[in-house]
């Protein structure tokens, strides 16, 4: 074996106690501790040792140990038979069974093999497997579920098919499942023929539904089919009696499955009448406990068997002990492979909790949980928490799952729901040395899909054998994982006057004035109305402030934001010893931060925690990352572990303050970008050794299910969604408002003399306004017909309605207060202009364009190009989908602005249809033929999401979770995609991995490539671009189904496949004819989270670029291949291997780091900010090997970048944009190509931005001032930001920060923005008292970033400018040190 990565030691073969106390005397077993790496080496291409074992595949594991062969063979017949199955819980099963049989030595030799569906991915194994059935007379296959595997099955199987002597296939893919043939009885036609079995097994669509029936069906045929005569029926019912014995598991049972099948349909033994029993059958669902006597059907008998046992102390028999529940796989309990569930069960009862441990033989856990969980009679559970280990959904196991049935079922029972992990396709050393953790399929099957049911706290509690294939607990991580479900049950138990709570808050970057950052929130208003709540239910909180104003201030010290004092309020001061003691993991943070204190949250002498406590309630700071100030650590490829302060505020809070829940306030922390395995963590990584055993409830922003996801894989989060701010339509300002008057006097006035006159001061202003960058202007003076003049006015008015019809967030929002009902209309507008086939909706733009004989589409063209008539009706559209709103809205609203009962009012509007209020708007503009059926069905959905978007549940939500009761999930993304956003207040997942992209995202995403493409070609003489550099990020393809995904599928010409259960895992080329252009080369950053969240894609991308450039193709018509021809010469590698191009960061590194440099001014020029950029951004996933995690591959990753003629990312919904947030500079590498191509020259950078229904490809710089005008520089905006107050002033800096990291990673902000931006803030005397008074701390760092812009060249301005500016500095330096001068 290649070396297991850069451990310091290799582990002994797996004993659980040596693992445990391995991780015990703190040895790490990871690698992902950053060795101290000279940067100036970074040239070396490999720095960092990944783990390449044997085949490169997530599970080196051989069937060979699977394999018995009979030792004399006394002359016996023998009968060989293949086996595949998905786990391995069958393997000790069958092994003894066949033992026992040869034993016997009657009849016939017995010689088997088994493989592990996952195996098959190795070559090798695939080639002995299909020399194994080539030889096999009976072939089994169970759970086959993972579309390429299963497709490798069913080819070995089906050129034998007819040669072996029986086939059985039990629950699996349809096309595995046509396999199945025992004499007459066959499933080929399955999902075709009329016979009832057939019917069964088609018609019920899930297939949890569909194994119920089947067990239903298992139990009654066999007593049926006996007296029928026929051969038919007789191989029907011997089919139905082994699943019987399969499903039944146990050694006896699978002795006489295995007697039965040979004895009935082995040529060699027909003559024999081999005796067989029937099957031993155990309850299709019930109640097990190891120590109990038998299986129970009735929970009343297993309490009472519960009561009187021996074994048990006084304090299990309490009544008042916590109660677990426990879902457990029946298949594991009847193989007797089941010391993983012992474990728990006695972990558990150890930590003095009852249990109730529940099976279903079926994949429907949902019938069980309500009758073994629920009391009957008073309707209230019977547990506190319940916990499945099964790792599968709740109703629907690895198929077809059926979530609205488990989160009904789950909202009965009304406790927190834990879903831990047994490990499937890695056995417990593979998942050790892995820095993926989780095998993807995994993650996908036993991962997100709980997720969709509200599981939470993915922990991975028990590991696999290599060589008995047995599961045996990981003691660290069972005992972890029941303490944690011990105290989410104890949030049930306690009362709320003694409940602790700390909320934590973020600084980011680290300053005074940015304490309690999130993305759109105003966080202290937010605390103060949670607290206030929680005070009114029942919460101690003494000494809380009377106002969120005067909170602000007791954690900051001092109102005048915090002037005479540097520091925060200090709530505990912890000794260094104390400190150690408190924290087992703190030696292994010596390695980047040697030993504590540190200077970190330090005094030099003890570690500070910053707060505040009230009572039970403590608030505090969670510190930074602490590199964010040394370039040369953001340099690293791998990033640091937490630093002394970062884990000592955890010990506080866990240890000292004693919190029962930890409530993390706001999107997002930096907790859960910690290092460790990207999912399925074990004790060493860091996240979960920060959080601990406190339960972790999380605020996120609804609109960002992706990093709320990782909060919840990484740090056990039970995340809860907050809106966004109501959106507003930016409107025009200034001299954008008086070209507005200046257009609408030219169409009334063009005809007259005076259209020159016009059109002349309309060029004039549009030059004041910057507007000539965007708009060809003609000189001023020059004379132009009156055809050129329209088109010049029609530029500019499409311009200027572009600026005006944006959407912006307004001010910041504060929980527990929704929007008002007309705050909702700017965000109905935007949802009723999205057509919505799957539900019979048109879009309302596309019913008034057709009131007069136009396609909204082509009007929307027209007006992209300027046609005046087209945008000025494009205008009238927009005015009246606005109107009709409104109107509808006020119809729907009390004189207090509030939505009364949506439905009753709606009724009644419905009811009559002449006084429908839209009908009445429309009647006087020229759309009043409007379709009214259309209209109709448009505004009964528009009523149903004003209810949704005026619901208010995130001060609801919030009290359940803390109550330790069920919060209902919900997707996360734009609400004006996907309305199902709403109401906020649910515990957010993501979406099945395997489902994405859809079709409707591949149909979007060819109209952006084609028009990218055109546009590029249009700026490019004409020719295609030979390689496009994009981003892939985790929400944009959340919130659209895959649609950037799609778009790399598009580029390199292939599409996603889907199997017979409608998952994404194939692809295949679409042809040179049908693309109609070359195939165009790609190099794909994804960022850290979408690598996390869709490894599986990362995989189809790797596979699609192979795939297509080992096309045998002409090279100018295929780019992928001729570049990695050229580049697999000069690397001296395989074409394959040359032809690498998806790529993110080491595994548990998030980010290029050049946001953290660039918000905390640490960087010297652009060359740093590059190296940072490709030494973390350099890792690539490679589909022949996916175990190996992330390689690093930097030569691969130059060259190809090298190849770029343009950069593109997508905007993708109304509330971020390029300068709310520091990512997209972040991943930007438009400066960093240039500096990376032979010839120079700057690749051309594009936008897409598919956030109205009229997708749009911008230049980079274009949408830098579209949004520095919508933004920025527009008092809509500003002055809604500084309505928040301190978090305003932040709000401000931040964007013109993110603005100079534009500037520093593509050079494309014009200078205007900057002079603009000086001029609305700065000149401004009014303007400048305020936002020094309000935050003084965030002014001193808008001061800064003025002069860093300045100094590094970026903006040239007049001295007088800088003058002012240095002044103000010094000013505000002193006011905040407390000098009075």
């Amino acid at each position: 074996m290649a070396s297991l990565m850069s451990s310091p030691f290799t582990l002994p073969t797996t004993k659980v106690d040596q693992l445990s106390s391995i991780s015990q005397k703190h040895y790490f077993l990871h690698s992902f501790l950053p060795k101290k790496t000279n940067p100036s080496n970074s040239k070396s291409p490999m720095r960092v040792k990944c783990a390449v074992v044997g085949n490169g595949l997530f599970t080196q594991t051989s069937p060979e140990v699977r394999r018995v062969v009979p030792e004399n063979l006394q002359g016996l017949p023998t009968v060989r038979i293949v086996y595949v199955v998905l786990e391995a819980q069958y393997q000790s099963s069958l092994t003894e069974a066949v033992q026992i049989l040869n034993k016997s030595e009657k009849n016939a030799s017995y010689e088997v093999v088994g493989y592990l569906v996952e195996e098959l991915r190795d070559e090798e194994t695939y080639k002995t497997f299909c020399k194994d059935v080539e030889e096999a007379n009976i072939f089994i296959g169970s759970l086959i579920f993972v579309e390429e595997l299963a497709l490798k099955v069913k080819a070995a199987v089906e050129k034998e098919r007819d040669r072996l002597d029986a086939v059985l296939v039990f629950p699996s893919m349809p096309e595995v499942m046509r396999l199945n043939k025992l004499g007459t009885f066959s499933m080929s036609q399955l999902g075709q023929s009329k016979s009832p079995f057939f019917q069964l097994l088609k018609g019920k669509k899930s297939s949890a539904g569909f194994a119920d029936s089947m067990l239903k069906l298992v139990r009654t045929l066999p007593k049926v089919l006996k007296y029928l005569p026929s051969d038919k029926a007789q191989d029907a019912r011997l089919y139905i009696l082994s699943l019987q014995f399969w499903l039944g598991g146990s050694p006896d049972n699978l002795v006489n499955f295995v007697k039965m099948i040979s004895g009935s349909y082995v040529p060699a033994l027909k003559g024999l009448k081999i005796e067989y029993s029937d099957p031993v059958l155990f309850l299709d669902n019930g109640i097990w406990h190891p120590l109990a006597p038998c299986m129970y059907d009735d929970v009343k008998e297993y309490l009472n068997w519960y009561g009187t046992r021996r074994d048990a102390n006084e304090k299990l028999k309490s009544p008042n002990a916590p109660v677990v529940g426990l879902i457990l796989q029946r298949s594991h309990i009847v193989t007797g492979d089941d010391s993983h569930y012992v474990a728990v069960i006695m972990e558990l009862e150890a930590k003095g909790a009852k249990v109730i441990p529940i099976f279903a033989g079926g994949l429907d856990f949902s019938g069980p949980v309500d009758k073994y969980l629920v009391d009957p009679i008073s309707k209230k559970p019977f547990v506190h928490s319940v916990v499945s280990l099964t790792g599968f959904a709740l109703v629907g196991g690895p198929a077809r799952q059926d979530h609205p049935k488990a989160i009904e079922a789950l909202m009965k029972l009304d406790v927190p729901y834990i879903v831990a992990l047994p490990l499937v396709f890695q056995t417990t050393e593979e998942w050790l040395n892995s820095t993926l953790g989780l095998h993807p399929i995994q993650v996908a099957l036993q991962v997100a899909l709980p997720e969709l049911d509200g599981g939470m706290e993915p922990i991975v509690f028990s590991g696999r054998d290599p060589r008995t294939g047995k599961s045996h607990a990981l003691h660290k991580r069972v005992e972890q994982l029941c303490t944690r479900a011990i105290n989410w049950g104890e949030l049930r138990r306690k009362t709320k006057a003694e409940k602790k709570v700390a909320i934590t808050v973020f600084s980011f970057p680290p300053d005074k004035g940015n304490v309690g950052t999130a993305a759109y929130l105003n966080v202290f208003a937010s605390i103060f109305s949670v607290l206030k709540d929680l005070e009114g239910d029942g919460y101690n909180l003494e000494g809380l402030p009377e106002t969120a104003e005067a909170l602000i201030e007791d954690i900051l010290h001092d109102k005048e934001a915090q002037f005479s004092s540097p520091n925060l309020n200090v709530a505990y001061k912890m000794g260094v010893r104390e400190y150690y003691k408190l924290t087992s993991y703190a030696t292994a943070l010596e390695e980047n931060w040697g030993k504590a204190p540190g200077s970190l949250n330090s005094d030099g002498e003890n570690l500070l925690v910053y707060g505040k406590q009230y009572g039970n309630v403590f608030i505090g700071v969670q510190p930074t990352f602490g590199y964010e100030g040394d370039p040369m650590r953001l340099l690293f490829s791998k990033s640091a572990s937490p630093h002394h302060g970062f884990a000592a505020y955890y010990s506080f809070v866990e240890k000292i303050f004693k919190a029962d829940a930890v409530l993390h306030f706001g999107t997002h922390g930096s907790l859960e970008f910690m290092p460790g395995k990207q999912v399925g963590m074990s004790d060493a990584c860091y996240p979960d050794s920060l959080i601990g055993n406190i339960p972790n409830v999380y605020y996120y922003a609804a609109n960002n299910p992706s990093e709320a996801t990782i909060a919840k894989r990484r740090s056990y989060a039970n995340t809860i969604s907050y809106l966004t701010p109501p959106a507003e339509n930016a409107g025009l300002y200034k001299g954008l408002k008086q070209l507005g008057e200046l257009i609408a006097s030219y169409q009334s006035l063009k005809d007259t003399g005076r259209g020159q006159q016009i059109v002349s001061s309309i060029i004039s202003t549009a030059r004041q306004c910057n507007l000539d960058k965007d708009v060809d202007l003609p000189d001023e003076g020059a004379e132009i017909s009156a055809k050129e003049r329209d088109l010049v006015v029609g530029k500019v008015y499409a311009k200027i309605m572009e600026i005006e019809s944006r959407l912006l967030p307004c001010g910041l929002h504060i929980i527990g207060e929704p929007p008002s009902a007309m705050e909702a209309v700017a965000t109905l507008v935007n949802i009723a202009a999205l057509d919505r086939p799957e539900e019979g909706i048109t879009a309302l733009p596309s019913i008034l364009a057709q009131t007069v004989g136009r396609e909204i589409e082509d009007i929307y063209r027209g007006s992209d190009k300027g046609i005046l008539k087209d945008v000025e009706l494009l205008r009238q559209i927009t005015e009246a989908s606005r109107g009709a709103i409104n109107a509808f809205v006020e119809k729907t609203t009390n004189e207090k602005g509030q939505v009364v009962n949506v439905t009753s009012r709606l009724n009644s509007i419905l009811g009559f249809g002449i006084n429908e209020p839209w009908i009445q708007y429309l009647s006087d503009t020229k759309f009043y033929r409007a379709d009214r059926e259309q209209l109709r069905v448009l505004f009964g959905y528009l009523g149903g999401c004003l209810k949704l978007i005026v619901a208010d549940n995130e001060l609801g939500s919030l009290k359940q979770a803390l109550e330790g009761k069920y919060v209902e999930p919900g997707p996360g993304g734009d609400p004006i995609r996907n309305p199902k956003v709403l109401p906020t207040g649910k515990n957010i997942h993501a979406l099945d991995p395997q489902s994405i992209p859809t079709e409707a995202a591949l149909q979007s995403a060819k109209v952006v490539v084609d028009r990218l493409l055109e546009r590029q070609k249009a700026d490019n003489g004409g020719k295609y671009p030979e390689t496009v550099a994009l981003v892939l990020w985790g929400t944009d393809n959340i919130k659209t189904y895959g649609e950037s995904l799609a778009q790399v599928m598009w580029m390199i010409g292939v599409r996603p496949v889907a199997d017979s259960i409608g998952r994404v895992n194939r692809v295949e080329p679409v042809s040179l004819a049908e693309l109609g252009r070359p195939r165009v080369d790609v190099v794909v950053n994804c960022s850290g989270v979408f690598r996390d969240l869709f490894i599986n894609q990362m995989n189809l991308l790797d596979r699609g670029v192979k795939m297509v450039a080992e096309l045998d193709e002409p090279e100018e018509m295929n780019f992928v291949r001729k570049h990695a021809l050229e580049q697999a010469k000069t690397l001296g590698v395989e074409v394959r291997e040359a032809a690498t191009r998806i790529f993110s960061n080491a595994s548990g590194s998030y980010s290029s780091n050049v946001n953290l440099a660039v918000e905390n001014s640490s960087w010297n020029d652009e060359k740093q900010l590059q190296d940072m950029y490709l030494s973390r951004k350099s890792f690539a996933f490679d589909c022949d090997a996916p175990g190996t995690g992330m390689m690093e591959k930097r030569q691969v990753f130059e060259m190809a970048l090298s190849t770029a003629e343009a950069t593109f990312q997508n905007l993708d919904s109304s509330e971020i944009s390029l300068t709310d947030v520091s990512h997209y500079f972040d991943s930007d590498p438009t400066n960093l190509v240039q500096n990376l191509r032979k010839d120079g020259k700057k690749p051309n950078a594009y936008i897409a931005d598919t956030t109205t229904a009229n997708a749009q490809v911008r230049t980079l710089s274009e949408t830098v001032r579209l949004d520095a005008r919508t933004k920025l520089l527009n008092p809509k905006w500003y002055e809604g930001m500084l309505s928040s107050g301190y978090e305003g002033v932040r709000e401000i800096e931040k964007r013109l920060t993110n603005t100079v990291g534009w500037s520093a990673t593509s050079g494309q902000v014009d200078n205007w923005v900057y002079e603009e931006a000086n001029t609305t803030f700065i000149k401004d005397e009014e303007m400048l008292k305020r936002l020094m008074s309000t935050n003084p701390n965030s002014f001193r760092k808008l001061l800064q970033t003025f002069l860093e812009a300045n100094g590094r060249g970026y903006w040239e301005t007049s001295e007088e400018n800088i003058e002012q500016l240095k002044q103000l500095y010094s000013e505000v330096e002193d006011k905040i040190e407390g000098i009075d001068r």
